[in-house]
């Protein structure tokens, strides 16, 4: 059975809301989400303190000698399941099954499937389901996988995408043009999971920024996901997520346009007006929307290695 969320019908990043939209389907607390792996109990706790969305995973940040202990921490540490995702294993493999049947002993509702590449596999966890966009084969079918009833949402992932095609690297090194920016592949594909997320309503959670010392790197790209209405920007350590929480809120200037915005279409009885010289249409009014939207306060993080 698919495990409802919180009901909420609040605005998606400016995406609408189609067919294939689970009612009452869980979205983020916020717009940072902090991986934690599932075999550090002691961390759970710490990293959902500091984030507003833990990601227990399963997969890449255990070994697989140490999964069975993982699914074993994951039942007898419980913390607040409406601010959890648990990231399970591929499907085809044994440890999905057995991330499955973990899962089922708590109270979470919410995975994300790494290496998501069918509709299948999606409709068979029987949970809520974030699909990780992040092989060639799972590139090619975002749309489609988007498109399950019980996917949420999508994320993609660069590392895997790019092993998957037989590359090195990612990114431009830093003795090439742009450097530390995505290579057009890596770039293409996080547009496309962006826009197969805004076509079917579900939300887009932007990949990691591995560098941790590149903060302006990291600043440089939450701002992007901003403009292109990505939901929330998954994180590696407890430091990034003040850059990520301050990217996602709106500044003072902005959500003083956006009300003006919206003051003016008020006024003018959702006609068609002039701001500053700037013609204010629908469009534009559901950008303003989209800022007002993001003025969630958030608590202050303790950034210390959790």
């Amino acid at each position: 059975m698919f495990l409802d969320g919180p009901a909420d019908n609040s605005l998606v990043s400016g995406a609408n809301l189609g067919d294939s939209q689970l009612a009452n389907a869980w979205l983020p607390a916020g717009p940072a989400l902090l991986f934690c792996p599932a075999d550090r109990p002691e961390r759970y706790q710490k990293a959902l303190d500091r984030a507003d969305v833990v990601i227990l995973d399963l997969e890449d940040a255990v070994s697989p000698a140490n999964r069975a202990v993982a699914r074993e921490a994951l039942i007898a540490n419980p913390i607040d399941p409406d601010r959890t995702i648990v990231r399970i294993n591929p499907a085809g493999t044994g440890d999905y099954r057995r991330d499955l049947a973990a899962v089922s002993e708590t109270n979470y509702r919410v995975v994300m499937q790494a290496k998501s590449e069918d509709v299948a596999s999606i409709l068979d966890t029987a949970f809520q389901t974030i699909a990780l966009i992040e092989t060639p084969l799972g590139a090619t079918r975002a749309n489609d996988i988007a498109a399950t009833s019980n996917c949420i949402g999508l994320m993609w992932g660069a590392e895997d995408l790019v092993a998957g095609l037989g590359g090195t690297s990612s990114r431009f090194g830093p003795d090439e043009p742009r450097a530390g920016e995505y290579r057009d592949v890596a770039a293409w594909v996080r547009s496309m999971v962006r826009i197969a997320a805004a076509a079917h309503g579900k939300f887009a959670v932007d990949s990691v920024h591995l560098d941790i010392g590149d903060v302006d790197g990291l600043i440089a790209e939450v701002r992007d996901a901003v403009a292109l209405g990505y939901t929330a920007t998954a994180c590696i350590h407890p430091s990034q997520v003040e850059h990520i929480r301050a990217g996602y809120h709106p500044s003072e200037e902005s959500i003083a346009w956006a009300r003006r915005v919206i003051d003016g279409s008020a006024e003018h009885n959702g006609g068609v007006f002039s701001l500053d010289g700037q013609m204010i249409d629908g469009p534009v009014l559901r950008q303003a929307e989209v800022v007002l939207s993001r003025l969630t306060e958030r608590p202050t993080v303790n950034a210390e290695d959790s």
